[in-house]
Order: structure tokens, then sequence, then C-alpha cells
């Protein structure tokens, strides 16, 4: 399988995706000219499902930038999020209108297929469902026709389920939950299973924990690691090293071999990282492998083993 067969259906949407997403995030604070050869080397890596964000950075300038030059023949699909403003508290229905045509205009389309609720943290889950708020205003925009689906992307596990259990939602975004040493995001997963919900695991690496061979263990989750962690990644790199394999394959291979994970989201400004990606992918992990690496997951948080 290539990464860019669409042989995902993303739960009852009728959308298809690759299991293999670019995530835009990082590109949104790079020089045009890199974040150009970024995304120029994803489509000719085959990773042709895009997620981006009205608020990181400059990404969605970017990506419309990059599917200008790509022409009408592209198969490019964009998935992006609605924010508030740069620093701003208004997470409002108005807000959210606001963000949606921001995006349109951002990426030149005139229909988005779908639109994330992003980081709904930031407010309360009440002011998130009240009448005027964000999740009424994105109901009416998929009712208009101007997004086809709604989603929700965020780190709290519980409070996603929360959103899950509106019924409002046709998919999730999960970040630095479910990974080789962490997870906290499984019930989520198997709540969306039960429902039908289409399902996107961010950030396998951790934010690069999970993504070197050797040196220094790193950040993890966009910080120092505990003690447990450090130690897991370090018995993690010795088992992928006796695999054969590199880490990076084996975290990648964790998310995408999971039956309640349908996309895997994988970001980088470097065009030769994006392309070593694409092959990671693409990589067998021996099956005896995942016995060894359930054994050094910290039990603090390991959740339902891999299957």
């Amino acid at each position: 399988m290539t990464a860019s067969s669409r042989s995902i259906r993303l739960g009852a949407t009728g959308l298809t995706s690759a299991p293999l997403a670019l995530g835009t995030s990082a590109i949104g604070g790079r020089e045009p000219a890199q974040a150009r050869a970024a995304l120029l080397a994803a489509a000719e890596a085959g990773i042709h499902d895009w997620d981006s964000s009205n608020n990181y950075g400059r990404s969605e300038e970017y990506v419309g930038a990059a599917l200008a030059e790509l022409g009408p023949g592209s198969d490019i699909q964009v998935f992006t999020k609605v924010d508030p403003l740069p620093g701003s508290a208004d997470f409002s229905g108005t807000r959210v209108r606001a963000s949606v045509e921001e995006s349109l205009t951002r990426l030149g389309r005139d229909h988005l297929p779908l639109v994330h609720l992003h980081d709904p943290e930031r407010i309360s889950f009440a002011d998130a469902m009240a009448p005027g708020g964000p999740v009424e205003a994105l109901v009416a925009l998929r009712d208009e026709g101007v997004i086809g689906h709604l989603g929700v992307a965020g780190g709290p596990v519980s409070l996603l389920e929360r959103f899950v259990r509106t019924g409002a939602f046709e998919a999730v975004v999960t970040h630095n939950r479910f990974t080789l040493v962490d997870r906290s995001a499984a019930t989520l997963l198997d709540l969306c299973a039960e429902r039908g919900l289409a399902t996107f695991n961010a950030a396998p690496f951790g934010s690069g924990a999970l993504a070197r061979d050797d040196g220094p263990v790193g950040t993890y989750q966009y910080r120092e690691p505990d003690p447990a962690v450090a130690d897991a990644v370090l018995a993690l790199r010795r088992i992928a090293r006796e695999a054969g394999v590199p880490i990076a394959a084996l975290a990648l291979a964790f998310s995408l071999a999971d039956p309640r994970v349908d996309v895997t989201i994988v970001g980088s400004t470097d065009p030769g990282r994006i392309a070593e990606i694409a092959r990671l992918a693409r990589v067998t992990v021996p099956a005896g492998v995942w016995d060894e690496v359930e054994a050094v997951v910290p039990t603090t948080q390991i959740g339902p083993q891999h299957r």
C-alpha cells in the first residue's frame, strides 16, 4: 500500500483517506521557501491528505499556495480546524464563522470537507455547546454546505469523550495520547469505534522522543519526559535495534496497525524527512516485537494492549 492509497473510510462521513497524513503545524512558522519545499515533498512522496488549522501560523497560507502550484489536477485533500484569533479568548459562533471564511480564502477553496473544533479545552464545555457557541455555528455551516463534516481535535481525553457523546461530531483528532509509551487515548478510540466516528492519531513520535534511534531522549509531549518515560524510550530503542527496524518505524507501525486508528498524522518541515517517513510507514515490524513493547510501557500510562 502506498502513502497515497485512499483505502480508509472515515467513519460515516463518506470521505476516504490514506492511512498516513501530513501534519502542517510546524511549517506554519517557517519561511515560505522551506514550507513550499516540505509540502511539495509530501505531494511527491504520495502523502496527499494534509491536516492544518486556522491558528497554525501561516500554515493555511502555505498550503493554499502549494495547492495553487500543484494545480487543479492534484488530489490533495485538506482537513482544517477553527480557532480564536491568536491571543484572543473569543471562541464564539461568530468567530467560528470568521475562522472558516479565513480558511477558505487562504486555501483557495469554496468548500471544506472536514473541519475540527480545535483545542476546545480553551473554553468550558458549557460555552462550547451553548446557543450561539462554536459547536452550534459549525453544525449550521455543515447544514449550509460550507463544510462537509464536523470533528473535534484536542488534548484532554475525557473532554474529547464528552464531545463525542453529544452526537454532534463525526471525527476526532487526538494527539500525543496514543504512542508506544502512552495509551491514555485508548478509551477514546474505543468510544469512537463503538459510535462509528473517524479517528486521527497525531504525533505518534511524541514530539520527537520516539523518532531517534540514539542520542538524548529529548522531549516527549513537548517537554522533558519523566524518568519512567525516558527509561521506556531507551528500552524501546533497544527493542527496535534488535528487531532491525528504526524506532520511528516501530512508532508509526503501532499507530497504523491499530484498527481503532483510521489516519496517523505526522509532521515535519524537512523534505528529506518527509520522504523518509513515507518509507518508514511501509516497514514491516516482526510480530513478536509487540509483546516486548508491551513489557516496557510505563504501567501508570498503559491502556488496552496493541491489537
